[in-house]
């Protein structure tokens, strides 16, 4: 795999290099600053966001929830499809006045979210840049994801013709669907940087700086990958995903 897709790289690696052996005060606002810079560049890239819960001791969410099944992963109001947003300004106050918080991006307004099984994800990753096709933004979770960032397909005239995110799985029920979630209209996923429980996180692998593809060409190879990793054999034609017939 190379060097650019093996690590932390761009703006959160030139981050992680100046914070090194800086005092701790210094260090926590470095942090802070870098966070809100990663953010900035989401929304300026086009990603609408939104405020989401964050841990809490004892792997637990900030939520008021009891037994949360999704602890530090989903929004923090239930209104966060109209309030996700690009705007500067406001994504500045929630991010200084809520430091500890992570962010949702809505998918399905500019760009879907691709999402497979870890080490599915990173074979697919390198058969893609191998074959010089073009990768946008990827985002790897601890929690063993791997996200690929691309336009949006947009919204058919046959809704029907359509499966949204949700309808596949819901987070909660992600142990039983350990194959390609398409995240689309009604699904959202963390920007990073955030924080999960155990001292995890959502990170870039391939920043912002990269175009969003179309999500059909990297398809193929995803779901030939996800297919393998899951011990299935791909079927391209009778496949639950999103696609126009």
């Amino acid at each position: 795999m190379s060097a650019e897709s093996g690590g932390r790289t761009g703006l959160q690696g030139k981050l992680s290099q100046w914070l090194r052996g800086r005092r701790p005060k210094e260090a926590a606002a470095g942090q802070e600053a870098g966070r809100e810079a990663l953010l900035l560049a989401a929304a300026s890239a086009g990603l609408p966001l939104a405020p989401a819960a964050h841990p809490a001791p004892g792997y637990r969410c900030s939520c008021d929830r009891v037994g949360c099944p999704t602890p530090a992963r989903h929004p923090v109001s239930f209104a966060w499809q109209t309030q996700s947003t690009t705007d500067r300004a406001q994504i500045e106050r929630w991010a200084r006045h809520q430091p500890q918080a992570n962010f949702i991006t809505a998918t399905g307004m500019v760009h879907d979210v691709l999402d497979i099984p870890l080490e599915a994800g990173r074979e697919a990753l390198e058969r893609l840049l191998g074959s010089g096709i073009e990768v946008g933004p990827v985002a790897e979770s601890d929690d063993g994801r791997l996200l690929f960032f691309t336009l949006t397909r947009g919204t058919p005239e046959e809704e029907d013709e359509w499966w949204p995110c949700e309808l596949d799985c819901h987070p909660e029920t992600a142990d039983e669907h350990p194959g390609l979630r398409w995240h689309c209209r009604g699904s959202y996923v963390l920007v990073p940087p955030a924080r999960l429980p155990g001292d995890q996180a959502v990170h870039w692998v391939r920043g912002l700086e990269h175009p969003l593809p179309d999500p059909l060409t990297l398809l193929e190879v995803l779901t030939d990958a996800c297919s393998r990793h899951v011990g299935e054999e791909p079927d391209h034609e009778n496949a639950a995903w999103p696609l126009r017939r």
